[in-house]
């Protein structure tokens, strides 16, 4: 071999193109995780403090909400649950949305909360937003797609996951 040739692909060199790319991939999740966390804290929040959602009838509920998308859902069967008790299924969304917005922001079971995150999103889908025409005009499809990553990611970097993971690399004495 030739003095000077180098082999290895993660030399110490100083490429600042490189190291940019590189610490960009690293953390590109991050703003993902922020925007949805954000995003869902608020749509939660926002559900339970609108005292005309989260009623059975009336002008803006959760329920009239329900009967006007059923005909038009992927899923009726869906719908016919939520309506089984519309004000109940509005808390179970509104309590769902913070959590996931919470658990991301943190970066907290992320993969687990990402998961839930993707589910309510799904949910969504098919029953409120199926009828958009054209499909991309709905917006819970969007938000089904941008948990994706998160799912089979996690939050590696700032995050309670990556904190827990450290310690505990730390305390058994394994190291990458």
């Amino acid at each position: 071999m030739t003095q000077g040739m180098r082999t290895d692909t993660h030399s110490p060199r100083f490429d600042g193109d490189r190291d940019w790319r590189d610490i960009a991939t690293r953390y590109a999740l991050v703003p993902l995780r922020i925007f949805l966390g954000i995003t869902f804290i608020y749509a939660g929040l926002d559900k339970l403090t609108d005292s005309a959602f989260m009623k059975e009838a009336g002008g803006g509920s959760i329920g009239d909400m329900m009967r006007g998308v059923r005909d038009s859902s992927a899923v009726p069967a869906l719908v016919d649950m939520a309506l089984e008790s519309p004000v109940a299924f509005g808390y179970a969304i509104a309590l769902g949305e913070l959590a996931v917005g919470i658990g991301a922001l943190l970066g907290l079971l992320t993969r687990l909360v990402a998961l839930g995150g993707a589910l309510i999103s799904l949910s969504l889908w098919l029953t409120v937003s199926w009828a958009a025409d054209p499909y991309y005009y709905g917006n819970d499809l969007p938000y089904l797609m941008a948990w994706t990553p998160l799912v089979l990611a996690g939050a590696p970097l700032l995050s309670v996951d990556a904190a827990l993971r450290a310690r505990r690399r730390q305390r058994t004495g394994e190291y990458r």
